[in-house]
This record gives structure tokens, C-alpha cells and sequence, in this order.
């Protein structure tokens, strides 16, 4: 999840929380910014392919990235590189990065590619607004946004902290998801102090705000690389609950590619599996092969893989398996994105029919995995 190695530098690094930006149009939020740093991933890294090539039954298909080919994808390369594609049955399964002014929603709609990676706050609103669209899993049980302070300088650790403070949020979308995390807490924008930011850490080491809106996963790796303690407020613990990194396809392609989607999310499964299980090959795989484009750090890379395991697994997922979501967690995405403003039903926007189905057929895919306790 992040791009802090690449020449472009730190300012840029979380040029990807844009891609959970929760409005129609979130796809080009930033656009400019987004399409002059990013669209150079879009080609050059190697594509996901079946060690066997194309001549699977059910052909080839695209799937579409919800950013740059970094750890956040450590499932899809394990699935690659281990054959489970191909096993389940496809030719070549493209790997198509994003970061780029195409969102997986128009990659899904426009039938470039049969999945897209996503999440409830940018598929939500466009349901809302009648696109043919349904989530039929997610890899991220709950959503890596934080909001990061340090405990050198003014540290934020609870809800009732905030009052007062300065927060650093980006402008678009990000603003959005603080603002709906205010509501959702009873709390107004007046109530703090929001200093339009980009994102690099620098204006929250010098103490021009308090907190940072951050990744999980990532800004708080690198506030530690730089010697400080970070102190991580999470959204989805405390009234935004909403998952991540969700595949999302038609709802048209559900009754027409039904055996078709069973079968990748079968090899989705697999190499998720293979993935949390060991998180140095993850960066392996992102760093040497997947995004050697992106000249990421492979310390980084497995700090942030090790991370990643915390929004993946949960008591749940042992219980149900990957990718599954409880009636509560479907629940409560609806709940958070009505307090951000979008309201559409369980109904509207999930249909979590097909993972059901791949685990009732394939029990033995539901794997026990030890579950990090921080």
C-alpha cells in the first residue's frame, strides 16, 4: 500500500486513500494527481498468468487492481505463481494495476475486467445511484483508515481526544470518511480543527497538526522507521466499520459467469491462503516481480504484509473462511456508509450467495490461521 520508495517520494506516498473515497465520481478525485503519478505501473509490471497459458475453460479475464502492484495484492500473486488460476480453470488472469483515472467499477461495467478490487464507500454510491453492481467478498474485514498521532507530540488515542485538535485530513473524498467518522461519534467538523494536507509525514513531525490521516498499515511503519511512537485511532474500532479491498463485479455477470466467478474466488481463496501464511514471500513477490516497477522496499514491504494480516483475519474468517462476512459486519458497512452520506440496502449491495457456495462445496478451503493480537 505504499509508493514511499519510488523517486516521486513520501509527499505522494498515500495517493491510494483516494481510492476509498465513498462519491460517485471517486475515481477521479485527484484525478490529475493520480493519473500524472500512477499510470506508469499501469503496464510494465507482468501480468498474472497461468503457468500453462491460455486454453482453461473459462478463458481469460481481467482483473481489476485497486492500486499500484505493491503488497496488497500478495493473494492474487500467490495464485499466479502457485497455478491456482489455472487449476480453477482460466487461460490468463490479468492483473490490471490501478491508480490510474479508470476505477474498478468502470473496468467491471465496462467489461475490461469480469472482478474489481474496491471497497463499500466507492461501490456504494454508484448502487445507489443504479449501477449494476454487487460485492461478493471482501479480503479486508474491516477498512486500514486511522488517524495517526505521536506520543513525542499530541497523542490522540480515544474518540474524546479529538475535541480541539488539529487533523490533518486530505481534501475529496478522504474529507468525506473523516467527516461521516465525526458524525459517526457524535461529533461535528466544528469540533476540530481539519488543515488541509497531502500525504507526507513531515507537517505532523513538525507539529503543524496533531493527527494524520493515515493507513494502518503504512504511516505508522514509517513514523517508527523515523524513531517516533506511533499512536493509531482506527476508524473501522470506533464507528466506521466499513470492509476493504472487496470484489466487486455485475450483477448480470452473478447469473450469466456464476460457475465462472465461483472458480476464481475458489483461487482467490488459495492464494490468500498461501499469502498470510508467509508474509516474507509476499514481498518477495511484490518487490522482485509483481511491482519491480515500483522499486519498493522489501523490509517495508513485509512490515506492511505482517500489517495487512491484521484487517485480514479475524475469529470470523476462521470460523467462515476468507473473503466472508457476517450478517453484523454486512450490517454495519450499511450503517457506515449511511453515516457518509450514502444509504442503500444489504440487498442492493451485496450478494455474498457464490462464497457461501465455494466453501459449502470446498469445506476443506476454511483454513485456521493464527489471528495477530496487535
Amino acid at each position: 500500500m505504499t509508493a514511499s520508495h519510488r523517486s516521486l517520494g513520501p509527499s505522494l506516498d498515500r495517493r491510494g486513500l483516494l481510492r476509498y473515497a465513498g462519491l460517485g465520481g471517486a475515481t477521479l478525485v485527484g484525478g490529475a494527481l493520480l493519473s500524472a503519478c500512477g499510470s506508469s505501473s499501469s503496464s510494465s509490471s507482468p501480468s498474472a498468468t497461468g503457468s500453462g497459458g491460455a486454453g482453461g475453460s473459462f478463458g481469460d479475464i481481467g482483473v481489476q487492481l485497486s492500486w499500484i502492484k505493491n503488497i496488497e495484492f500478495a493473494g492474487e500473486y500467490f495464485a499466479t505463481e502457485k497455478g491456482y488460476y489455472k487449476d480453477a480453470g482460466f487461460g490468463t488472469v490479468n492483473l490490471l494495476a490501478g491508480g490510474g483515472s479508470t476505477g474498478a467499477e468502470e473496468a467491471v461495467l465496462s467489461g475490461k475486467a469480469l472482478v474489481g478490487l474496491s471497497s463499500p464507500s466507492i461501490t456504494a454510491p454508484q448502487v445507489a445511484k443504479g449501477a449494476d453492481l454487487k460485492i461478493i467478498g471482501s479480503t479486508y474485514q474491516k477498512n486500514p483508515f486511522c488517524l495517526l498521532s505521536l506520543e513525542e507530540k499530541t497523542p490522540i488515542k480515544t474518540v474524546a481526544d479529538l475535541k480541539g485538535k488539529k487533523i490533518g485530513v486530505q481534501s475529496g473524498g478522504n474529507q468525506t470518511i473523516f467527516e461521516g467518522f465525526l458524525k459517526a461519534n457524535g461529533l461535528s467538523p466544528s469540533d476540530v480543527t481539519m488543515v488541509t494536507t497531502l500525504y507526507d509525514l513531515a507537517p505532523l513531525y513538525a507539529g503543524k497538526y496533531d493527527a494524520h490521516m493515515s493507513y494502518i498499515t503504512n504511516e505508522p511503519i514509517l513514523a517508527k522507521a523515523k524513531g517516533y511512537t506511533p499512536v493509531v485511532l482506527g476508524l473501522a474500532d470506533n464507528g466506521l466499520p466499513f470492509t476493504a479491498e472487496t470484489f466487486t463485479v455485475t450483477g448480470a455477470s452473478i447469473k450469466s459467469d456464476r460457475a465462472k466467478l465461483k472458480a476464481f474466488l475458489k483461487a482467490e481463496i488459495q492464494g490468500w491462503t498461501d499469502a498470510v501464511k508467509d508474509p516474507a514471500q509476499s514481498a518477495k513477490y511484490a518487490v522482485d516481480k509483481f511491482g519491480a516497477d515500483q522499486k519498493l522496499n522489501l523490509a517495508e514491504q513485509t512490515a506492511e504484509a505482517t500489517a495487512q494480516n491484521g484487517l485480514v483475519l479475524t475469529e470470523d474468517v476462521n470460523a467462515n473462511g476468507l473473503f466472508t462476512m457476517t450478517d453484523d459486519l454486512v450490517a454495519n458497512n450499511i450503517k457506515a456508509l449511511k453515516a457518509m452520506g450514502t444509504e442503500v440496502t444489504a440487498e442492493q449491495l451485496f450478494d455474498l450467495s457464490l462464497i457461501k457456495e465455494v466453501y459449502k462445496e470446498n469445506p476443506d478451503l476454511i483454513t485456521k490461521f493464527t489471528i495477530p493480537t496487535s
